[in-house]
């Protein structure tokens, strides 16, 4: 009787260690598969979408774009990992010709899944409704590490052609991880309304000054399937410039300095 009231409670502790959730470890590259929104009333479901969501150890970012329209979005912050939640404090975000630089928080519930997760936020307003979300994700991450790894705001740029230099303006952040890179840019369009524009795709580095990125979908369709060849100079680990000699021989300029908590 003895041995079986201790086997008793050692099934019964192993059950409930079973049933406890832990922090979801999120670091990788994923693609989005789908996207539901329910209104309260029904389902509606989309796959077109094109979205690359990448989590770094602190930080994360997204990138996404409608083949229909190019009409594009991303955002960017921290977050942190909890029992079966995720919480994402976006800082910087942006969608066609809106953008939102006050600081919000997404509480997330995430189930693992074999090819990637799943993320559900319960209550979310979008154009003032409430509204539940759910994306499924795939996992294309690479064994891949490079100095490049993390979440980057462009500080300065421009286009250097001939004698003349023209400056961007443009809010940018960039992110490198697990084998692919993303990056979402805002600024003033020919009507002085918001432009967002977003690109992602593959990235290899060929020794510690030289890139190649492919990107595989973008807010510009003449990037779409293209690679470039990019010069990179660091500067310590947080810093970095990289250059890329255009068609047309001019260059383009980029320094970025490392998010950090």
């Amino acid at each position: 009787m003895k041995n079986l009231i201790l086997a008793s409670i050692v099934l019964a502790t192993i059950s409930c260690t079973s049933n406890v959730k832990e922090a979801p470890n999120m670091p990788g590259a994923y693609f989005m598969t789908s996207q539901t929104i329910n209104d309260g009333k029904k389902d509606t479901k989309y796959t077109d979408l094109k979205q690359l969501k990448i989590y770094t150890d602190s930080f994360m970012m997204y990138t996404q774009v409608n083949p229909g329209d190019s009409v594009s979005s991303f955002g960017v912050g921290a977050y942190t990992a909890d029992t079966g939640t995720v919480t994402e404090y976006v800082k910087y975000s942006a969608s066609d010709s809106t953008i939102n630089s006050s600081p919000r928080t997404f509480t997330l519930n995430i189930t693992k899944t074999p090819e990637g997760y799943t993320q559900v936020i319960p209550d979310i307003s979008i154009d003032t409704q409430k509204i539940k979300l759910t994306e499924e994700y795939q996992s294309v991450s690479k064994a891949q590490k490079t100095p490049l790894d993390g979440v980057w705001k462009e500080t300065n740029s421009f286009i250097v052609k001939g004698n003349d230099t023209t400056k961007n303006n443009r809010t940018q952040y960039k992110a490198f991880y697990a084998g692919y890179f993303m990056y979402g840019h805002t600024f003033k369009d020919s009507a002085n309304r918001n432009f967002t524009g977003i690109g992602f795709g593959t990235f290899t580095m060929d020794g510690d000054n030289k890139m190649k990125e492919v990107d595989l979908n973008s807010t510009y369709s003449i990037a779409v399937g293209q690679s470039f060849m990019i010069d990179i100079e660091m500067n310590g680990a947080d810093n970095y410039k990289q250059t890329i000699v255009n068609a047309d021989s001019s260059k383009s300029v980029e320094y970025y300095e490392r998010l950090k908590k």
